[in-house]
């Protein structure tokens, strides 16, 4: 099958802190041919970088606390979600910086040594934002306190909880985020070869 897209126009109905864009477009279809002129709205929130920081001696995961709108307007009892450190990118950035930066900011970690974990689309029936995917080595001793930007509203607490324990957290729903709990199982298929890498 040729894989083809045809847009017809694209509108901007709503522009803020986030953006929402308005697609009308073809595309091809597995049968053959090209489908009926479609219109979906796209959330346009730009593209993000997360990164589970990993302290290899320890063999611990720095984990953040967050309050998060999304959650709370769905009606989350507790919208207060455990994430791993994320942020997104912003002009002349390479991913790496993005890591380091976000690292720095929301958990006072500086970051030593990356990992590519992958990249990965969360939400593409309405989102077009990608996550780049990253664990990074980091000294743990000095690791606490609260964090992220004044000025942007952030309040972020940090703590550590042992790797095991992080990957248990995603299995028994304590970690509700989708971005966190696919980014730790990624992680955890590297652990061993990260802890003996950077050990």
């Amino acid at each position: 099958m040729a894989r083809m897209v045809e847009l017809i126009l694209r509108e901007i109905p709503f522009k803020g802190y986030f953006q929402v864009s308005r697609y009308h477009l073809r595309h091809s279809q597995f049968k053959g041919g090209m489908g009926p002129r479609i219109s979906r709205e796209v959330f346009e929130r730009g593209h993000a970088v997360c990164i589970v920081p990993y302290d290899p001696i320890r063999d611990e995961i720095a984990l953040i606390e967050q309050f998060r709108p999304g959650a709370y307007a769905a009606g989350d009892p507790d919208p207060w979600l455990i994430e791993v450190v994320a942020g997104i990118i912003d002009a002349n950035e390479t991913l790496e910086d993005v890591a380091r930066r976000e690292s720095l900011e929301e958990t006072g970690l500086t970051i030593s040594a990356l990992d590519y974990l992958g990249k990965h689309y969360m939400t593409p029936g309405g989102s077009s934002e990608s996550i780049a995917m990253y664990a990074g080595c980091a000294d743990f001793t000095q690791l606490g306190g609260l964090h992220g930007m004044a000025d942007e509203g952030e309040d972020i607490r940090v703590f550590a909880v042992p790797a095991g324990e992080a990957i248990a957290m995603v299995h028994d729903n304590r970690i509700r985020n989708a971005m966190t709990a696919l980014a730790l199982l990624l992680f955890e298929s590297r652990r061993q070869v990260l802890r003996q890498d950077w050990h």
